[in-house]
């Protein structure tokens, strides 16, 4: 059995045609994956999480340990823990109905709601 030698080279061109095709498309597929990745998600979050919790524990600390305003247009300020429990120590030795009134007042005084302010007049009235 002969076979014309120009159906083999066609069924070969065919073959060749098919695999270069295949090979074109492989590379495109490459090539946008390696254009289109993007960074991992959540790369540098660790580094930044951190950062984040050093700095509230430093505000932390500094809260605790020393003295500061909280708010003082109504005269609230901040002590230390150790410097609060021993005022409230003593003060409740002395006198415990005048220092829960006393504490009392204090909480209505820090936790006081602003004033209203004045309304607007409407510039179309």
């Amino acid at each position: 059995m002969n076979s014309d030698p120009r159906t083999e080279r066609s069924g070969l061109a065919y073959i060749l045609a098919v695999l270069g095709s295949f090979l074109i498309v492989a590379g495109l597929v490459c090539a946008m994956k390696h254009y289109t990745q993007t960074a991992p998600v959540g790369e540098d979050r660790a580094a930044v999480r951190a950062k984040a919790l050093a700095e509230l524990r430093a505000a932390e600390a500094e809260a605790l340990n020393n003295v500061g305003w909280v708010d003082p247009a109504k005269g609230i300020v901040r002590l230390r823990v150790e410097d609060a429990m021993h005022w409230v120590e003593t003060e409740w030795a002395r006198n415990p109905a005048a220092a829960r009134s006393n504490l009392s007042a204090r909480v209505d005084k820090a936790t006081a709601p602003p004033p209203r302010q004045p309304e607007k007049p409407s510039q179309f009235e």
